[in-house]
């Protein structure tokens, strides 16, 4: 699961170097992030019946395999074309193990317990959040944009060694036609007629609303807009992270205690605090660091209990269907946060204003979500 934070975030610091040194305008910029993610979303849809057809292992070590190359394509680009490129097939991979990594988690423990494991997973992943930045931002400005992405390759080789070693097959009853088209299609009707996998696939696609902002916009604003340097925007992105941990162990007790549901309307304040913060903040003319980073610390926090409660949730009732719920969740997602890309790629203007409305409009539709369907529907 720490592929997709690795795949983003370690190469954030270094994405206005590359945009200078490629020559290339903000809108293909950003592409670089936005085609790593909408191909990230399609590959779910293909690879979540695959894994139910075949098995998970086969399919984390064939997308493992492929996302290696492709990341050693992305080192060796030479204009922002083939970047974008190599990215998309990096998503497309990465999606294979994403994918896997969710539906191994009900292969192998029940919904409450399922979800205080995705949290522990998703601390781990959250270590991986914390580092990268910082490690990032640190070798792009010492070896440059192509050295930090070369972190990212020697992260995709290093998981598909440890997976293709280490990792067993946790799928009990493979599905032969999980990948026939009717089945498929059928499949995925009934996932998405459910009320509670809607809820929580909702909850999911809005707070990662907030985050893609984030992660989309966030070092152009930092950097060229605050004036932070690659390295302390990696330290910046890395503080972030650790609050988007604290919320990962902080939840746990919270979901033995008041179930996923209640603990994501109860966290839901956080959001609101969060959101509310920044928009006030800058449209009352205040342009400083803290003044982007603290609400946004504040934010992660609550993130870290929407997301392991979210992604439990979206699965929790398919046992037998369950990397179909995880994909469709996750193209959703990706779909939205495509849009955001796009958006950030013609919205940003040189001002904090456009970042902070972003965070803004997903801290308020992860609260509705939060406090209507996912209490109505949660259980």
């Amino acid at each position: 699961m720490g592929l997709q934070p690795a795949t983003t975030d370690i190469y954030l610091p270094a994405l206005p170097l590359l945009t200078q040194d490629l020559a290339a305008p903000m809108a293909l910029a950003q592409l670089t992030m936005a085609a790593l993610i909408l191909a990230f979303g399609f590959g779910q849809l293909l690879w979540g019946p695959v894994a139910d057809r075949f098995g998970r292992r086969p399919v984390l070590v064939g997308t493992l395999a492929a996302y290696a190359l492709a990341a050693l394509g992305s080192v060796l680009a030479g204009s922002i074309e083939q970047l974008v490129a190599w990215r998309a097939l990096q998503g497309f991979t990465m999606a294979g193990a994403v994918v896997c990594s969710r539906a191994m988690v009900r292969d192998l423990y029940a919904p409450i317990e399922g979800a205080q494991v995705m949290a522990l997973a998703l601390s781990g992943l959250g270590i991986v959040a914390l580092l990268g930045p910082a490690l990032g931002g640190l070798v792009a400005a010492t070896s440059g944009w192509r050295a930090a992405l070369g972190v990212v390759a020697a992260y995709g080789a290093a998981a598909f060694a440890l997976v293709a070693w280490r990792v067993p097959e946790t799928l009990a009853q493979k599905n032969p036609r999980a990948t026939a088209p009717g089945p498929m299609l059928a499949n995925w009707v009934e996932v998405a007629r459910h009320p509670g996998f809607r809820a929580w696939m909702l909850l999911v696609t809005c707070t990662y609303g907030g985050i893609f902002t984030y992660l989309a916009g966030s070092s152009f604003v930092f950097i060229d807009v605050l004036g932070l340097s690659p390295a302390q925007y990696g330290l910046a992105m890395a503080s972030v992270s650790a609050c988007y941990m604290a919320g990962t162990f902080a939840c746990r007790p919270w979901i033995r205690r008041f179930g996923l549901g209640g603990s994501v309307v109860r966290a839901a304040g956080f959001t609101a605090v969060a959101g509310a913060s920044i928009v006030l903040l800058a449209v009352a003319g205040v342009e400083s660091v803290w003044a982007l980073l603290v609400p946004q610390w504040i934010y992660c926090f609550g993130h870290g209990f929407h997301m392991p409660c979210g992604q439990a949730g979206t699965v929790a009732p398919f046992p037998h269907k369950a990397g179909a719920a995880s994909a469709l969740a996750g193209f959703v997602m990706a779909l939205v946060a495509f849009g955001i890309g796009r958006w950030l790629g013609v919205a940003l203007d040189g001002t904090v204003l456009p970042f902070a409305f972003g965070l803004g409009f997903w801290s308020a539709t992860t609260c509705a979500v939060a406090w209507t369907l996912v209490r109505r529907h949660g259980g």
